[in-house]
């Protein structure tokens, strides 16, 4: 298969590029420190995986694979398969509140933080989800 021709797509205003990293950049932070407490553990760490239902064997698991969807994400030429990997694992996690009858407005919000930062820097991704202009 040929290697995609990179002339064909526009090129991102800077502003929006530098947009899209600060996003992504916070977003990345977010998971990281997430994943950092989780290998950190406590009592509170216990008391909110008992609290979701969750057996805290999983923690150093659940810690790897954040960590592993976020460097994958925080890397520029495999930042959409990251955001596709947080998206599911955010996606879990929305799914964990959900059960528990926890709001989860947040994770939502992180969600689409994910995508807002790598489609502000990736001019790729707006042929694949157009916007309207004018």
């Amino acid at each position: 298969m040929p290697a995609a021709d990179v002339t064909n797509y526009p090129s991102a205003p800077a502003k929006l590029v530098w947009a899209g990293r600060v996003i992504s950049a916070l977003v990345t932070l977010a998971f990281a420190m997430s994943a950092v407490m989780k290998f950190k553990g406590g009592p509170e760490l216990a008391e909110g995986f008992e609290h979701l239902g969750l057996p805290l064997d999983i923690v150093t698991t659940l810690a790897v694979l954040e960590l592993v969807c976020v460097v994958i994400y925080a890397i520029p030429a495999t930042a959409v398969l990251g955001a596709i990997l947080l998206t599911g694992y955010i996606g879990g996690a929305i799914c964990t509140h959900w059960r528990v009858g926890d709001p989860f407005p947040v994770q939502i919000v992180i969600g689409a933080l994910i995508w807002l930062g790598v489609y502000l820097r990736e001019p790729r991704l707006w042929t694949l989800i157009p916007t309207r202009r004018g």
